[in-house]
């Protein structure tokens, strides 16, 4: 965990004081919850990147990310959008459905059909996904059902020669995870390395080149609740971080994996208890941003009314920095970071989509009201289980 130093986080603190609303997506027909956002990475429109938001109605949503104005909405499916994604390379964008599909769409398309379906097995809900770093695999972990909760893996390169009109899989893990795996991510760098979190209290680590699952498993970190939200950090990103149902924080260094020193372990097990925010109350916990340019994790929470809070995290702990006012009017659930040009991205319960820049400033346009939705949402909370998971790998 980086160290703070006082310039580094004397720039960090005054570019987010500056940051403020810039744009502000104009209102839909159909009110919606902004669940997951993601940006282009490699494919943009004449004016500028794409942006990509999941919402509640089971929709994609296309966006300009400078105008915010609503490109194009891929058609609903049946089932429920966990997450979306962009592939690195080409002009797709994914998202995992509770119907057990992934589903790929080309952004050049209208957008009524997914250009391919990656397909898990009979009675996957898939609740999490990912694609690693050189859109060769795709990932998807499911809810648990029986005894099973599973991760799924399938060959993510578009082919010519793809049979029919789902992709079948390469193979699950099966063994790693005794409950609902609510989040994997690979690696930022590294194709073969992926983190996992679940409901069962555990974040789990692989090297997927190995074949054999049990030998694939480099670490588990155990963070003794049910784990909402996984990340990466540190330089080279060799720290992993996770938030909690019950909006608890953990961090794990994995440098010194192969060696018998101690790893460096910070578990707080309810943020809102030990973090006074300067304006109104930190309520619940969103993720985190790794910032690079300054190697700082900031922790990201908000208020019931809207409110963004930003925490800086270290190995003396977690410190508030600074809380971004005047946006939502509601419960803020999703968000994205630009290395780029270092903006904002933010979407909530008042089914706005927001662009934050620093110096910024946003046209006259009236706040929304909260939405007040009959969501069909369902959250993911649930009692951790004591059950012990025995591992043969490094158990942190």
């Amino acid at each position: 965990m980086p160290l703070n130093t006082t310039v580094g986080m004397e720039k960090i603190e005054e570019h987010f004081a500056k940051l403020s609303v810039a744009r502000r997506s104009a209102a839909t027909k159909e009110p919606t919850y902004l669940l997951d956002i993601d940006t282009s990475k490699n494919v943009q429109e004449e004016s500028g990147c794409i942006v990509a938001v999941s919402c509640s109605n089971g929709s994609i949503r296309l966006y300009n990310k400078e105008t915010l104005s609503l490109l194009r909405e891929l058609n609903k499916q049946p089932g429920f959008f966990n997450g979306v994604k962009f592939s690195h390379s080409n002009p797709h964008v994914f998202s995992a459905c509770t119907d057990g599909t992934v589903k790929c769409w080309d952004m050049r398309l209208s957008g009524k059909t997914p250009v391919q379906m990656f397909k898990g097995y009979p009675s996957n809900v898939l609740i999490s996904f990912d694609i690693n770093c050189n859109d060769h695999i795709i990932c998807a972990g499911t809810e648990k059902f029986g005894e099973d909760a599973v991760m799924i893996f399938w060959d993510g390169r578009m082919s010519s020669q793809s049979t029919g009109p789902f992709r079948p899989p390469l193979g699950v893990y099966s063994e790693t995870h005794s409950d609902d795996i609510t989040k994997v991510r690979f690696h930022p760098t590294d194709p073969n390395i992926l983190l996992s979190g679940s409901t069962d209290g555990l974040m789990n680590v692989f090297d997927i080149s190995i074949d054999n699952e049990d030998e694939a498993l480099i670490a588990t970190c155990n963070s003794g609740s049910s784990v909402s939200y996984v990340g990466w950090a540190g330089k080279k990103y060799k720290e992993v971080y996770c938030l909690t149902h019950d909006e608890g924080f953990c961090w794990w260094d994995l440098t010194n994996l192969d060696s018998d020193q101690p790893i460096p372990c910070l578990k707080i097990p309810d943020v809102r208890r030990m973090i006074k925010v300067q304006n109104g109350n930190l309520d619940y916990m969103i993720g985190g941003i790794y910032h690079e340019k300054a190697d700082q994790l900031l922790v990201v929470g908000g208020s019931n009314t809207g409110t963004i809070h930003f925490i800086t995290s270290g190995l003396s702990g977690l410190k508030y920095m600074k809380s971004l006012e005047g946006g939502h009017s509601a419960i803020v659930r999703s968000f994205s970071w630009n290395t780029q040009d270092d903006s904002l991205l933010t979407g909530g319960e008042d089914a706005q989509l927001l662009l934050w820049k620093p110096g910024a400033t946003e046209r006259s346009l009236a706040k929304k009201d909260r939405m007040k939705i009959a969501s069909s949402l369902h959250k993911r909370v649930k009692v951790h289980s004591h059950d012990s998971y025995k591992s043969k790998k490094k158990y942190i």
